[in-house]
C-alpha cells in the first residue's frame, strides 16, 4: 500500500525486516500497547491511554517522564491503533514553519480523507513560548490532536493555555521486573532481538543491566546489544557481569543540571541537612558529585544552609561551611569531595535553629510595610558642627559606659518601639544566646516604662 503524505509513523514501527545497523532497542520498539512494559497505571485495563485506543477518541496529552520510559513508543501506537495520521516534530530542530507544514497537510488530510491528524513533537519543552503558542489555535479547534513529550515538569516548560488543553500523563521509570523481562526477550528473540547468536546471560549480568538502567529501556537494550558483541568477539556463550560493565562504562546518574531533577536532588540534599541526617546528606550530596554538579554550588549551599537552618544555635557551623568552600575551590576534584563530606556530616549533626532567619523575614515585612521610618537622632551620625547643633547624636549612651555594657535607650524608630524579631531557640550556643537576650529585653523594657511613669 502506498504511504499518504504527511504520515511518519511507517519508519517509526519495526517491518519484518531490520537494517543490520538499527540499534536493538529500536528493533524491540512494542507493536502494541500490550507490548510496552511498565506503565500500568496509564495503559492497564480501564485505564485512559487503554481507553483511548480501544475507542479512537483521542484527546490531547502530554507525556513526561524520564528517558527510556515510552513516550514516544505510546504515541506511535495510539496513532496507529486509532488511524489516524501521525505527524512527528523534534523540537530540538523544528520550527513554526514545520509546524505550519504540518497543519496544512492535516487539514487537507480532514478535508480530502476524513482522517485526524496527531502531531508529535518531541522534547516539547524546548519550544519556546512563541512556538508553543503557534500550535495552540490548532489544537483549541480539534484540527489536530497535539501529543508532547517532556523529560521537564510541564508546569515550568510548557505555556499555561496549552496545558489546559492537554492532559498531562506521568511516565514512571521501568520497575526491575519490568526492565528484566524486558531484557531476556530482547535476548531470546530471534526476529527482532538478538536471538540467533544463542547467548545465555547469567543472573548476576542480568541484575547489573537492571542496577545500571535505572528504569531507562532504552538504556538497557543498548548494554546488553553491547555486551553481547563483547561476549561474543571473546568467543564465549555468555555474557558476563564483566561484559556488562565494559559496555556500561560509567552510568549516567539521572541528573539535569538546568532541569527538574537537578531541583529535586539539591532539595533532598538541604532537607536531609535540616533533619540531622548525615547518612541521606551525604548520598545526595555524593548523587550530584557523580552526576558532574559543580562543587562549588554544593559548597554554596551548604554556606546558606549553616546560616539559615544552623544559624546561632552553632555559629561555628558558618566558618566550616566557608572553610568547606574555600577548601574545595583549592583542592578541586576528586579530592573536593572529602571537605564537602566533613562539611556536609558536621552541618547534619549541628544543632538547629532558623531563629535568625525568621527574624529577618519578620524585620523586612515591617521595613516594607512601614517604609523609611526616620533614624532616631540619639543614633544619627553627626560629622559636622551644624549636624550636632540640629540634634543629631543627642542623648546617645555609650553601652560601654555602663554596667554590663547596657545602656538605657531604644534603638528601633519610635513607632517600632517594643518590636522583636529574633527569638532565640533553646538549642546549643543559642540557649545561651537566649538567656543573655532575656535579662537585656527585660532590663529595657523596665527602664521604658520609668521613662512612661
Amino acid at each position: 500500500m502506498a504511504r499518504r503524505k504527511g504520515d511518519d509513523s511507517r519508519g517509526l514501527f519495526q517491518t519484518p525486516h531490520h537494517p543490520p545497523t538499527q540499534p536493538l532497542a529500536e528493533r524491540m520498539r512494542p507493536r502494541t500497547l500490550a507490548e510496552v512494559a511498565g506503565q500500568e497505571h496509564l495503559l492497564g485495563p480501564g485505564k485512559l491511554l487503554a481507553q483511548m485506543a480501544a475507542t479512537g477518541a483521542l484527546h490531547s496529552i502530554i507525556l513526561w517522564g524520564p528517558p527510556g520510559t515510552g513516550k514516544t513508543t505510546i504515541a506511535l501506537l495510539l496513532a496507529r491503533q486509532s488511524g489516524a495520521i501521525f505527524k512527528a516534530l523534534a523540537a530540538v530542530s523544528a520550527g513554526v514553519a514545520d509546524l505550519r507544514e504540518a497543519v496544512e497537510e492535516a487539514r487537507r488530510a480532514l478535508e480530502l480523507e476524513g482522517r485526524r491528524t496527531i502531531v508529535f513533537i518531541d522534547e516539547i519543552h524546548r519550544w519556546n513560548r512563541a512556538q508553543q503558542d503557534a500550535i495552540l489555535p490548532h489544537v483549541e479547534s480539534g484540527l489536530v490532536t497535539l501529543i508532547g513529550a517532556t523529560t521537564e515538569n510541564p508546569s515550568f516548560e510548557v505555556i499555561s493555555p496549552l496545558l489546559s488543553r492537554a492532559r498531562v500523563l506521568v511516565l514512571e521509570p521501568l520497575e526491575d521486573a519490568a526492565l528484566a523481562g524486558l531484557t531476556r526477550r530482547a535476548l531470546d528473540d530471534r526476529e527482532r532481538g538478538l536471538g540467533a547468536l544463542e547467548l545465555a546471560l547469567d543472573d548476576a549480568a542480568l541484575d547489573e543491566i537492571v542496577r545500571i538502567s535505572g528504569g531507562d529501556a532504552r538504556r538497557a537494550l543498548g548494554t546488553l546489544e553491547v555486551a553481547a558483541e563483547l561476549a561474543r568477539s571473546a568467543g564465549r556463550r555468555a555474557i558476563a557481569i564483566a561484559d556488562v560493565a565494559e559496555a556500561a562504562q560509567h552510568k549516567a546518574l539521572l541528573y539535569d543540571r538546568a532541569g527538574e531533577e537537578h531541583y529535586n536532588v539539591v532539595s533532598a540534599f538541604i532537607k536531609s541537612l535540616r533533619a540531622s541526617d548525615p547518612d541521606a546528606g551525604l548520598y545526595w550530596m555524593t548523587r550530584m558529585v557523580e552526576a558532574g554538579e559543580e562543587p562549588l554550588f554544593i559548597a554554596r549551599r551548604m554556606v546558606i544552609f549553616a546560616a539559615e537552618d544552623v544559624g546561632n544555635a552553632d555559629p561555628r557551623a558558618l566558618q566550616i561551611a566557608l572553610a568547606v568552600k574555600d577548601a574545595v575551590d583549592f583542592v578541586g576534584l576528586p579530592e573536593g569531595v572529602i571537605p564537602l563530606a566533613q562539611g556536609v556530616a558536621y552541618l547534619a549533626c549541628a544543632p538547629k535553629s532558623n531563629a535568625a532567619y525568621r527574624a529577618m523575614n519578620a524585620a523586612r515585612e515591617d521595613a516594607r510595610k512601614h517604609g523609611a521610618l526616620p533614624v532616631p537622632m540619639h543614633l544619627r551620625n553627626a560629622p559636622t558642627g551644624l549636624m550636632r547643633g540640629l540634634g543629631y547624636g543627642a542623648g546617645y549612651k555609650y553601652p560601654h559606659d555602663y554596667a554590663g555594657a547596657l545602656a538605657d535607650q531604644d534603638c528601633l524608630p519610635e513607632k517600632l518601639i517594643g518590636a522583636i524579631y529574633y527569638s532565640p531557640s533553646d538549642r546549643g550556643y543559642e540557649a545561651r544566646i537566649l538567656d543573655y537576650l532575656e535579662r537585656v529585653r527585660k532590663a529595657r523594657a523596665a527602664a521604658r516604662q520609668r521613662r512612661s511613669d
